[in-house]
Protein backbone atom coordinates (compact mmCIF):
# COMPACT_ATOMS: atom_id res chain seq x y z
CA UNK A 1 0.00 0.00 0.00
CA UNK A 2 1.70 3.18 -1.14
CA UNK A 3 0.20 6.64 -1.57
CA UNK A 4 2.57 7.39 -4.48
CA UNK A 5 4.04 5.44 -7.37
CA UNK A 6 7.62 4.59 -8.21
CA UNK A 7 7.36 6.62 -11.43
CA UNK A 8 6.31 9.71 -9.46
CA UNK A 9 9.32 9.23 -7.19
CA UNK A 10 11.70 8.81 -10.14
CA UNK A 11 10.70 12.24 -11.48
CA UNK A 12 11.83 13.84 -8.20
CA UNK A 13 15.33 12.37 -8.37
CA UNK A 14 18.15 13.66 -10.53
CA UNK A 15 19.68 10.27 -11.38
CA UNK A 16 18.57 6.96 -12.85
CA UNK A 17 17.89 4.27 -10.25
CA UNK A 18 19.61 0.89 -10.57
CA UNK A 19 17.90 -2.38 -9.58
CA UNK A 20 18.92 -2.17 -5.91
CA UNK A 21 17.81 1.45 -5.68
CA UNK A 22 14.46 0.57 -7.30
CA UNK A 23 13.89 -2.09 -4.65
CA UNK A 24 14.87 0.32 -1.88
CA UNK A 25 12.67 3.06 -3.39
CA UNK A 26 9.61 0.77 -3.42
CA UNK A 27 10.18 -0.02 0.24
CA UNK A 28 10.70 3.67 1.07
CA UNK A 29 7.37 4.56 -0.55
CA UNK A 30 5.57 1.91 1.51
CA UNK A 31 7.33 2.99 4.71
CA UNK A 32 6.51 6.66 4.08
CA UNK A 33 2.88 5.76 3.34
CA UNK A 34 2.62 3.74 6.55
CA UNK A 35 4.07 6.67 8.50
CA UNK A 36 1.65 9.07 6.82
CA UNK A 37 -1.26 6.85 7.88
CA UNK A 38 0.13 6.62 11.42
CA UNK A 39 0.52 10.39 11.78
CA UNK A 40 -2.73 11.12 9.97
CA UNK A 41 -5.21 8.40 9.09
CA UNK A 42 -5.77 5.65 6.53
CA UNK A 43 -6.56 7.57 3.38
CA UNK A 44 -7.82 5.63 0.35
CA UNK A 45 -4.79 4.31 -1.54
CA UNK A 46 -6.29 5.17 -4.93
CA UNK A 47 -7.08 8.79 -4.06
CA UNK A 48 -5.11 10.14 -1.11
CA UNK A 49 -5.09 13.92 -0.64
CA UNK A 50 -2.59 15.57 -2.95
CA UNK A 51 -0.53 16.95 -0.06
CA UNK A 52 -0.26 13.47 1.49
CA UNK A 53 1.13 12.14 -1.80
CA UNK A 54 3.57 15.08 -1.93
CA UNK A 55 4.79 14.47 1.63
CA UNK A 56 5.24 10.73 0.99
CA UNK A 57 7.29 11.47 -2.15
CA UNK A 58 9.35 14.07 -0.29
CA UNK A 59 10.17 11.67 2.58
CA UNK A 60 11.03 8.81 0.20
CA UNK A 61 13.25 11.05 -1.96
CA UNK A 62 14.99 12.40 1.16
CA UNK A 63 15.74 8.82 2.22
CA UNK A 64 17.04 7.80 -1.23
CA UNK A 65 19.43 10.76 -1.28
CA UNK A 66 20.94 9.61 2.03
CA UNK A 67 19.97 5.97 2.74
CA UNK A 68 22.85 5.36 5.17
CA UNK A 69 21.89 8.29 7.36
CA UNK A 70 25.13 10.20 7.13
CA UNK A 71 25.11 13.51 8.93
CA UNK A 72 28.36 14.56 7.30
CA UNK A 73 30.42 13.22 4.42
CA UNK A 74 33.92 14.25 3.48
CA UNK A 75 35.77 13.33 0.34
CA UNK A 76 39.05 15.14 -0.25
CA UNK A 77 38.42 18.84 0.17
CA UNK A 78 34.64 18.54 -0.33
CA UNK A 79 32.32 18.30 2.68
CA UNK A 80 28.60 17.62 2.50
CA UNK A 81 26.32 17.86 5.56
CA UNK A 82 22.70 16.92 6.15
CA UNK A 83 21.40 19.16 8.91
CA UNK A 84 17.91 17.62 9.12
CA UNK A 85 19.02 13.97 9.51
CA UNK A 86 19.98 13.24 13.07
CA UNK A 87 19.13 10.99 15.98
CA UNK A 88 16.55 8.30 15.36
CA UNK A 89 15.69 9.72 11.91
CA UNK A 90 19.12 9.18 10.38
CA UNK A 91 19.13 6.22 8.01
CA UNK A 92 15.35 5.82 7.88
CA UNK A 93 12.30 7.21 6.16
CA UNK A 94 10.93 10.03 8.32
CA UNK A 95 8.79 13.14 8.34
CA UNK A 96 9.98 16.43 9.80
CA UNK A 97 8.01 18.06 12.64
CA UNK A 98 6.39 20.46 10.18
CA UNK A 99 5.37 17.60 7.88
CA UNK A 100 3.86 15.70 10.83
CA UNK A 101 1.84 18.79 11.77
CA UNK A 102 0.57 19.01 8.19
CA UNK A 103 -0.49 15.34 8.24
CA UNK A 104 -2.25 15.77 11.58
CA UNK A 105 -4.03 18.85 10.26
CA UNK A 106 -5.16 17.04 7.11
CA UNK A 107 -6.51 14.15 9.16
CA UNK A 108 -8.14 16.37 11.78
CA UNK A 109 -6.17 14.63 14.53
CA UNK A 110 -4.02 17.52 15.64
CA UNK A 111 -4.06 17.72 19.44
CA UNK A 112 -6.26 20.50 20.74
CA UNK A 113 -7.88 21.56 23.99
CA UNK A 114 -11.45 20.34 24.30
CA UNK A 115 -14.20 20.86 26.86
CA UNK A 116 -15.95 17.65 27.86
CA UNK A 117 -19.17 17.19 29.84
CA UNK A 118 -18.60 14.81 32.75
CA UNK A 119 -21.36 12.95 34.56
CA UNK A 120 -21.47 10.09 37.04
CA UNK A 121 -22.42 6.61 35.85
CA UNK A 122 -26.19 5.99 36.00
CA UNK A 123 -26.86 9.45 37.39
CA UNK A 124 -30.22 11.17 37.11
CA UNK A 125 -31.31 14.69 37.75
CA UNK A 126 -33.38 14.56 40.90
CA UNK A 127 -35.38 17.47 42.11
CA UNK A 128 -33.95 18.67 45.39
CA UNK A 129 -35.12 21.11 47.94
CA UNK A 130 -33.60 24.56 47.50
CA UNK A 131 -30.15 24.76 49.04
CA UNK A 132 -29.89 20.99 49.77
CA UNK A 133 -27.86 18.35 47.94
CA UNK A 134 -29.08 14.72 47.76
CA UNK A 135 -26.79 12.10 49.34
CA UNK A 136 -25.95 8.44 48.55
CA UNK A 137 -27.16 7.04 51.82
CA UNK A 138 -30.68 7.15 53.20
CA UNK A 139 -30.01 10.21 55.34
CA UNK A 140 -31.15 13.78 55.17
CA UNK A 141 -29.93 15.95 52.25
CA UNK A 142 -26.69 17.83 52.82
CA UNK A 143 -26.84 21.65 52.90
CA UNK A 144 -25.32 23.20 49.78
CA UNK A 145 -24.30 26.38 51.62
CA UNK A 146 -23.16 26.60 55.24
CA UNK A 147 -25.88 29.01 56.29
CA UNK A 148 -28.62 26.98 54.56
CA UNK A 149 -29.33 29.73 52.02
CA UNK A 150 -28.28 30.14 48.41
CA UNK A 151 -25.56 32.50 47.13
CA UNK A 152 -28.14 35.18 46.42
Amino acid sequence: MAYATLDELKTRLDWELDDDELRIAAGALEDASDLAAAHGRDWPEEHPPRLVRTLVLKAAARYLRNPHGYTQSRAGDETLAWSDAHGRDAGSVYFTREEIKLLEGLAGTRPTLTSVIVSAWDSRDRPSRAGLVPVDYDGAPFPLFPNGRGPW
